[in-house]
């Protein structure tokens, strides 16, 4: 196939080159498409040769096919796709990024511009963000659904997770959807976790739009993250119509958009454009039998459970019978009792949904994420989902401690194995196993993040209980270990560097990339480091760095064992004894390390009140009072005594080693040796 490509400049450029018969793009014709494409090209040029050839971007190129006798499956497939229509009054889209990219606040402006609220509506900053642990961290840890119109046709839009602990939730949610807007910081250009989305969208044969958000920031660095950009798409195999994609640049927090970095718009005017324009309508067999694809499930106290996803074809109405299946010998039937469809901001209740649109259904109390829900007569299950395995595990197990019950309602192993299967109904990338004992459970998920989310989510609906240290699973393959592997991205101020690398190599980490970041004097740099590596290493990575350091994380691969690694020196201070801390008793155990308790808290024996200033373990008794005696004291002695260390949940559980345990209760996080092992002694 021959393609002729005209750029708009001064003296103008023709270039004609043999597209590879090849979907997979050939290293040559790759070059030289980077080349022609403004890559290799002077700055000046480089605006100009970008968004003169908008018009041929979108543009579908279907690769040559060799002229051979069809098989009878390729020609079964082919009338599968001459029955399909595309859908040009909707577009269903999932804006993918980064953590901290902006990608939440872009879908604030777009929820704006189309008019979703009242002029005189008062609007929260992060819409999407509805639960009350996501505005408190700020991430996105649940993907969420909502629509605008744009000139007479529906937008669809699925706001994703940006953390890769969460990238369960992102598979999930490529499945509704033909297109993404990939957003990347216009500092930080393609970071780990955009990675791991796009090779995902890219999998699913998705059109990509790429928006270079907070182009407004003083170091922004638009040509850089343009052709990183363009280099991930190459070393994610994509095809051609993959790489020729569109880059919008916008102001998430201003709602402007452009084509220039230089030359923003008044809004988000050539957002919405590129998507109308880009992104297909949903191809759909409209005469079909009736087939949806259960891709996420939300929870109602009146209305049950329901569950979302995209009809795929036929058409749905309330009250209709259907059939759910798991496969094609699982099925059963069921009614619809309720429908609705996603406009603006909420949930609108419809009599019937058409093949291409995002539905939610209610009525049937069973349904899970993956299962079909198809005609009761003809219809065939679609292909299940499947999501990445997890990579850590941690023991769950009942509260044994001394305050049991105080502060918690739920505290049996019954209550705690219901929540935590109930949670496998919705979380697909997380896995529940019976432990050794009735009441231990083992959680497995994609980091530990990720199961933190689910004990502070616990912790706040009333539930009591305990969780291990977090272990990775390895996998043993021809008598050999092998062992989870990730890639590690530390931004860090270059004062700093020596000390975070040092850190990182003692964990078995290997540099493959470092770079200056911008004009910030800030470094990247990139390694790849065993998941053992990384338990702990924030918290200590922020402490050398004095906490100006980012690290972020994301699944490589398995490989061979790396080795042993020493992931925390120093030990624990542990009370000897019961009851309420006094200022005299801490003013002299402050001399041994840092304590985690001020005076006046209630502590039992085995809690860790400390961290010792060795490696090895010390008793200490912080409840120790002053003996009284008839002997007067000239003056008062005052005693001045060091702020106690607080620690989150994510730090106890980043903290713990393998013979020591996190008490969780809805008012209190306690840490503890676990007294099933044995004491360690104080090091030398």
């Amino acid at each position: 196939m021959e393609m002729v490509i005209n750029f708009q400049t001064p003296t103008t450029i023709s270039t004609s080159f043999l597209v590879n018969s090849n979907p997979r793009r050939s290293s040559s014709s790759l070059l030289l498409k980077k080349q022609i494409f403004g890559h290799s090209l002077s700055t000046s040029l480089d605006s100009k040769l970008n968004f003169n050839r908008n018009r041929s971007r979108c543009l579908n190129f279907s690769p040559i096919k060799c002229s051979a006798t069809p098989t009878a499956e390729e020609v079964a497939t082919e009338k599968k796709k001459e029955s399909l229509v595309t859908r040009t009054d909707i577009r269903n889209i999932a804006i993918v990024a980064h953590v901290d990219h902006g990608k939440t606040t872009l879908v604030d402006a777009m929820l704006r511009q189309a008019k979703v609220f009242r002029d005189n509506q008062t609007v929260q900053i992060r819409i999407m963000d509805s639960n009350d642990l996501e505005r408190e961290r700020g991430i996105t840890i649940l993907s969420k659904n909502t629509s605008i119109t744009y000139k007479g046709s529906k937008i669809n839009i699925i706001d994703t997770p940006g953390h890769s602990d969460f990238g369960g939730e992102v598979e999930r949610v490529l499945n509704m959807v033909e297109g993404v807007l990939l957003v990347v910081d216009s500092v930080e250009g393609p970071m780990p976790q955009t990675r791991f989305v796009l090779k995902k969208a890219l999998e699913f044969g998705h059109a990509v739009v790429v928006v270079v958000n907070k182009i407004d920031r003083p170091s922004a660095r638009p040509e850089f993250v343009v052709n990183s950009t363009f280099e991930l798409f190459i070393e994610l195999n994509a095809t051609d119509e993959q790489c020729d994609f569109q880059v919008i640049y916008a102001s998430g927090i201003k709602g402007k958009a452009g084509l220039a970095p230089e030359n923003l718009g008044d809004d988000l005017g050539p957002l919405f454009e590129a998507i109308m324009r880009c992104i297909p309508g949903p191809r759909i067999n409209k005469d079909g039998a009736l087939q949806m694809l259960v891709t996420n499930i939300e929870f109602e106290e009146h209305k049950g459970r329901i569950a979302i996803g995209r009809l795929h074809a036929g058409e749905l109405h309330r009250g209709m019978e259907v059939k759910v299946c798991t496969s094609e010998d699982e099925c059963r039937i069921a009614k619809v009792s309720e429908l609705f469809v996603y406009e603006n901001f909420g949930r609108v209740p419809v009599e019937s949904v058409k093949a291409g649109d995002i539905c939610a259904v209610c009525g049937i109390s069973d349904i899970m994420i993956g299962e079909t829900i198809a005609d009761k007569i003809a219809g065939q299950p679609l292909p299940a989902i499947k999501v990445e395995e997890p990579t850590v595990k941690m023991a769950f197990s009942i509260n044994t401690s001394p305050f049991v019950g105080r502060e918690g309602k739920f505290v049996t192993s019954r209550n705690l194995r219901d929540r935590l299967y109930r949670e496998l109904e919705r979380n697909l990338a997380m896995k529940v196993e019976d432990g050794e004992t009735a009441d231990t459970f083992i959680v497995s998920g994609r980091g530990t993040l990720h199961i933190t989310i689910l004990i502070e989510n616990m912790r706040r609906e009333g539930y009591e209980f305990m969780v291990g240290p977090p272990k990775v699973i390895n996998k043993r393959v021809n008598d050999k270990l092998y062992e989870p592997f990730e890639i590690a991205t530390v931004e860090v101020p270059e004062e700093y560097m020596g000390p975070v690398v040092e850190l990182l190599g003692k964990r078995r980490g290997q540099m493959f990339d470092m770079q200056g970041l911008g004009s910030e004097g800030t470094s990247l740099v990139k390694y790849k480091i065993p998941t053992r590596g990384l338990l702990g290493l924030r918290n200590a990575i922020l402490t050398a760095s004095r906490g100006t350091a980012i690290l972020n994380t994301i699944f490589d691969s398995y490989e061979p064992f790396a080795g042993e690694i020493s992931t925390r020196e120093l030990g624990s201070l542990v009370a000897f004894e019961g009851g309420t801390t006094t200022t005299y008793a801490l003013c002299s155990s402050q001399d041994r390390g840092q304590l985690f308790v001020g005076p006046g808290v209630e502590v039992y024996k085995g809690q860790i009140v400390g961290i010792h200033q060795r490696s090895g373990d010390l008793s200490l008794n912080v409840c120790k009072r002053k003996a009284a005696t008839n002997v007067r004291s000239n003056k008062d002695v005052s005693v001045v005594l060091d702020t106690a260390i607080d620690y989150s949940l994510d730090d106890c559980i980043e903290y713990i080693q393998e013979d020591e345990l996190v008490e969780v209760t809805p008012a209190s996080i306690r840490m503890l040796k676990n007294p099933k092992m044995p004491f360690k002694k104080r090091g030398n």
